[in-house]
């Protein structure tokens, strides 16, 4: 087992003092009394089969610490009781204290458990938020170069089975070993030679469940990686439905998901097979030793060869059998921390994932754009492997003015939108605001100056109001119709049956593609930002909605720093600059009137487009 990843497990149970001195406070009183349970076997067995060997305690003992003092309490109340009540009344006093014992030792097991699930629940809640909160806070690359079917499986799948098997196998790790230490404290003190020869099969059941285990283990990570599999088809089914069946592919996808779920059920069948021999093993195991016990100490009580009477030797049979149910069980937890060990290192390997955006160790504070943005010798990969998308970008964003960006797809506009609110970092260069690096500032501080319309108009499911109201919440009900209302959303926000608390469903499917749009636009003017940038924010839409948009965007545009990616270039004729991009580089630059005279790119483009 992999101590440091089983220890980091136990982590999210800080604070420890919150949970273990009330469960061992718990769990001894109940082993003890446990212990008691079957200790009191042998009284039983003298007074029904042997009433003359009962011992003869006539008086009270003196106090002291110990198993011996305990032994001759009973013994004195035993023999009383006897004396006095005869046979019949010395049994129903052995069964009352008995099912006392009993009593006691299950009111503290449940108390124990109690516990014990207040803390597999807290860790499975600790573990899941801090890998939610680390993936908001990864940048955006980490998401393209994940599926998001694995990083939905590891949130739910991965840390279930962490709970389901590490978690839950907490109980067994602390709780039997204490029944295990108890067991073996009294089966000493009755007979060590028999103890000593039953502790053979210790290293034998080891060596089996060890191999076992590690088996376990290597099976367990095969079938999550398929579950993540099945998360991923799913996922991409459920997004895709429409185009699934547009070009008529339900056989492949079909066929697709049940290969997969084929192989996570091969894979989990294997798990569950090896998981559930280890019981049965140990348990076999187990019982050949106290047979062994039987015909060794047996012999050695009928020879007279071992001071032990045979309701004790019964009773140390019962104790020593009794103690295989806690050695089975952590037997069989260990082959489940094994299974869960696959499940906890698909976690651990997001919330060691590296922050590639990073904080500044002393970030300036900015409240307010007042000058410009500067791209200074700035280059750009998505990776190490692939070549730069953006290479040696030198460009100059004065406030108040509005620059397009242009060019062919894969020319790098929406490259450099993403790195001015530092969705990505820069590689070589540096990007000024107000001339300072904008690594130098808190990235919270950063991003509230900007706000940002993308061409897939991204919604929740939700009200109308919190979509506009995103990330705001003490926003008033009268500033979010103000910003629909900008954004020419309010009308057809109003007649809707619940109007702004009326639900958009999954990614605002229950709206339009032009209502979507303007809803995100409603949402970037109620942030009132001084930066705006607008990713192709009108591409998808028809005439009558795009004209609806692009007054709503001229309205959020006035008097604001705007970067305009088009790919309509009759949207941005009015631009204070366009930038040209071509593989990566800025090929021309100016307003509409001096790129048509240039007669260069630009000009080509606006007449593909037969733009005049």
């Amino acid at each position: 087992m992999d101590k440091k990843l089983f220890l980091r497990i136990v982590s999210f149970a800080k604070p420890y003092n919150r949970w273990w001195p009330r469960y061992l406070a718990f769990v001894i009183p109940g082993t003890i009394f446990g212990i008691a349970n079957f200790a009191l076997i042998g009284p039983v067995l003298q007074v029904v089969f042997e009433q003359d060997s009962l011992t003869e305690v006539s008086e009270i003992p003196a106090f002291s610490f110990g198993i011996k003092y305990l032994k001759d309490i009973f013994g004195y109340y035993l023999y009383t009781i006897n004396e006095k009540w005869g046979v019949s009344g010395t049994l129903l006093f052995i069964c009352i204290a008995v099912l006392l014992a009993s009593f006691l030792s299950n009111v503290f097991k449940y108390a124990s458990q109690r516990t014990l699930i207040s803390m597999r629940t807290y860790v499975n809640m600790n573990m899941r938020n801090a890998v939610f909160n680390k993936i908001i806070r990864l940048h955006t690359g980490y998401f393209n170069k994940h599926r998001k079917g694995d990083l939905m499986s590891s949130l739910s799948n991965d840390i279930g089975e962490v709970q389901g098997s590490v978690v839950s196998s907490f109980q067994i790790i602390f709780r039997e070993p204490i029944l295990i230490l108890g067991y073996m404290s009294a089966l000493f003190y009755m007979s060590y030679q028999l103890t000593i020869f039953s502790m053979i099969v210790a290293p034998l059941s080891a060596f089996f469940i060890g191999r076992l285990a590690r088996k376990l283990k290597r099976d367990a990570g095969t079938a999550q990686k398929y579950q993540a599999d099945i998360m991923s088809i799913i996922e991409e089914t459920l997004t895709g439905i429409r185009i699934i069946k547009a070009f008529n592919a339900q056989r492949y996808i079909s066929n697709k998901f049940e290969s997969v779920n084929e192989k996570h059920r091969q894979a989990s069948k294997k798990v569950f097979n090896r998981q559930e021999i280890a019981s049965p093993m140990s348990e076999f195991l187990g019982v050949s030793v106290v047979l062994g016990i039987l015909y060794f100490g047996g012999r050695l009580v009928m020879g007279g060869h071992m001071n032990m009477s045979a309701p004790e030797f019964v009773v140390y049979l019962g104790l020593y059998y009794n103690i295989l149910v806690p050695v089975k069980e952590v037997i069989k937890s260990y082959a489940n921390i094994q299974r869960g060990m696959a499940s906890a290192k698909r976690v651990f390997d997001i919330l060691d994932y590296p922050i590639e955006v990073l904080k500044s160790d002393n970030p300036v504070e900015i409240s307010e754009f007042k000058n410009n943005i500067e791209f200074e010798n700035v280059s750009f990969s998505y990776n190490e492997r692939g070549g730069e998308v953006l290479h040696n970008i030198n460009l100059t964003i004065p406030k108040g003015k509005m620059c397009a960006l242009v060019g062919h797809s894969g020319a790098g506009k929406s490259t450099i939108a993403d790195l001015i609110p530092r969705f990505y970092d820069v590689e070589k260069g540096q990007i000024k605001l107000d001339g300072i690096n904008i690594k130098d500032y808190q990235p919270r501080e950063l991003i509230s100056l900007m706000g940002i319309v993308n061409q897939e108009s991204i919604l929740f499911n939700d009200t109308i109001f919190n979509n506009i109201a995103f990330g705001l919440p003490e926003a008033s009900e009268e500033s979010v119709r103000q910003a629909a209302k900008i954004a020419n959303a309010h009308e057809f926000i109003v007649k809707l049956e619940q109007g702004y608390q009326s639900n958009i469903g999954d990614r605002g499917n229950k709206l339009s593609g032009g209502q979507r749009q303007r809803l995100a636009i409603a949402r970037a003017v109620l942030r009132n930002p001084p930066i705006l940038i607008l990713d192709e924010a009108t591409s998808a839409l028809d005439t009558e909605s795009e004209r609806l948009v692009q007054d709503a965007l001229a309205k959020l545009m006035a008097n604001r720093t705007s970067i305009v990616i088009a790919h309509r270039l009759s949207t941005i004729q009015n631009a204070d600059c366009i930038v040209v991009l071509q593989e990566g580089q800025i090929i021309e630059q100016g307003t509409h009137e001096e790129l048509i005279d240039l007669k260069g790119i630009y000009y080509n483009l606006c007449k593909l487009q037969k733009f005049s």
